[in-house]
């Protein structure tokens, strides 16, 4: 493999391989149960604090 064989595979294959999974990540994060996981992750640092 040369380069422009990748760059073509990169323009073309890449582009749409990584524009699917930027659709996934924002459905996954936006998704109708995310909320209370996204809830309690945010939680998590302060899950063994002594003073809350």
């Amino acid at each position: 493999m040369d380069y422009n064989t990748l760059r073509e595979f990169a323009d073309s294959w890449g582009l749409l391989a990584m524009v699917i999974f930027f659709l996934f990540a924002v459905f996954f994060a936006f998704r109708p149960g995310s909320k209370k996981l996204a809830d309690e992750a945010k939680n998590i640092p302060f899950k063994d604090d002594a003073n809350g």
